[in-house]
């Protein structure tokens, strides 16, 4: 994985950066650096967890030592394009638990919403702190063949991924200590201000001095570092929901001197296990009462409860419908071709080209549930042929895409890799997106 940087696309990379093809010629320096690169995380304990790996969970954060350019103008079109997005995913948000004026139209079926598994009836008609029912998505962006930026998903309910972005950057710093400076890099380094001036903002209004945590599932979770990192960064206390007690529809955390008060949660929890007197009641993870808090405006959550009905990944076939319904106004940013498995004539589709086609489950994060046609063999493409027709509600369908690629340290080598990128949105105050962002690179 490596970090985003303000890059090119159809463009060699030597017309985006001069030098690079000096930079990259030396190739024993190359590797010797990267070595240098893999010594600092393993040195600054950046880890990630991989749930699915007998080896052992625990894995470094892999690092690509040469940075993805993004030039200023083309960084501009992207920031207008989430900027339009993140503001009518709000206002859908509000409208589905409000006043329902998009499914009463007829802009997205009404079962489609209420048919989510992320959707959240006990939450209708609830206050949003500061009328913001959303504060953080990490939109992900993929670059088709034709040099045009498409959206693959949004993720709204626990983003993860802007941790390794900062720390990406900081060895980027050490590694090649001149590049940032001599290519006049946007600084990411004012994200935790930026996101701790967020939560703040979040706050009841009459608390004039507010207390911010983070709640964590705990050292297990695959984002703990991440969890630890913000903390950290924020100055706020991490919290498991053991820490944490509602007294009097008040949400206080445990400390040795007493309970204090707490106004603001950044929860790195999913909806089901927050609050066991609502959702999952064998959940040990989250704080019995705690919605009843947020109910009557005590405490602010971060994101709130609901928002992964727009996570779902059917309900991202229908946000260019959004903006234009809300905004009117047509997308800047365009989906990438979707079909949906709950449409007839999508289904129809579906089933004759899965061979084809990327099917995905619409709850699943990861890379989980994912059917890629064009590398599956026959038994695999019949297993997901006969989900799709017992349950179509629960898969989309997109096009294999001819992804934009970068350069990339593989073994001894550079070999070109495919790429996408996830920029991390705020929605406070203003809207601000980091200018970066994380970029994923295939192993393959």
């Amino acid at each position: 994985m490596k970090c985003s940087r303000p890059k090119v696309s159809r463009a060699p990379i030597t017309s985006a950066w001069p030098s690079a093809s000096r930079w990259l010629e030396n190739l024993r320096e190359l590797l010797r650096r990267q070595l240098l690169a893999e010594q600092t995380f393993l040195r600054r304990g950046v880890t990630f967890t991989v749930y699915s790996d007998d080896r052992g969970t625990e894995k470094i954060f892999p690092f690509d030592l040469i940075p993805r350019i993004i030039p200023a103008s083309e960084w501009a079109h992207l920031e207008a394009g989430l900027t339009q997005r993140m503001t009518a995913l709000n206002l859908f948000l509000a409208d589905i638990y409000g006043e329902q004026r998009i499914q009463r139209e007829g802009i997205i079926p009404r079962e489609m919403v209420e048919s989510s598994k992320h959707f959240r009836p006990e939450m209708m008609g609830i206050a949003a702190p500061r009328g913001l029912f959303v504060h953080i998505n990490g939109s992900d962006l993929v670059r088709d063949e034709h040099g045009v930026d498409h959206v693959l998903e949004d993720n709204l309910r626990t983003p993860s991924g802007v941790s390794y972005v900062l720390e990406n950057r900081q060895v980027m710093k050490r590694v090649f200590p001149n590049l940032v400076r001599d290519y006049r890099v946007r600084p990411v380094e004012t994200y935790p201000n930026d996101l701790l001036a967020l939560l703040m903002h979040l706050a009841p209004e009459h608390v004039p001095d507010p207390t911010v945590v983070l709640l964590t599932p705990g050292v297990f979770n695959s984002a703990y570092f991440e969890h630890s990192f913000l903390a950290r960064q924020m100055g706020i206390e991490i919290v498991e929901g053991s820490d944490l007690v509602v007294e009097n529809d008040r949400v206080y955390m445990r400390r040795t001197d007493g309970l204090a008060p707490v106004h603001v949660i950044y929860r790195r929890i999913d909806d089901d296990f927050l609050d066991p007197t609502v959702f999952r009641a064998d959940s040990l993870l989250g704080v019995p009462g705690l919605v009843e808090a947020c109910r009557k405006g005590n405490v602010a959550l971060c994101n709130p409860i609901g928002t992964g009905v727009a996570d779902d990944k059917a309900m991202d076939y229908y946000v260019p419908r959004m903006i234009r319904f809300y905004l009117g106004q047509d997308a800047i940013l365009p989906n990438v071709e979707t079909f949906l498995s709950s449409d007839l004539k999508d289904l129809s589709y579906i089933l004759e080209h899965l061979p084809k086609l990327v099917v995905e489950s619409v709850n699943e994060a990861g890379g989980y549930g994912m059917l890629v046609g064009p590398h599956s063999t026959k038994v695999q493409i019949e297993e997901f042929r006969a989900m799709i027709i017992d349950h179509p509600r629960n898969f989309v369908a997109q096009p294999t895409l001819g992804l934009s690629r970068c350069p990339s340290v593989c073994s001894e080598q550079l070999e070109g890799r495919h790429i996408d990128l996830r920029p991390s949105i705020l929605n406070g105050e203003t809207i601000k997106i980091m200018p970066g962002g994380l970029t994923r690179v295939a192993l393959r």
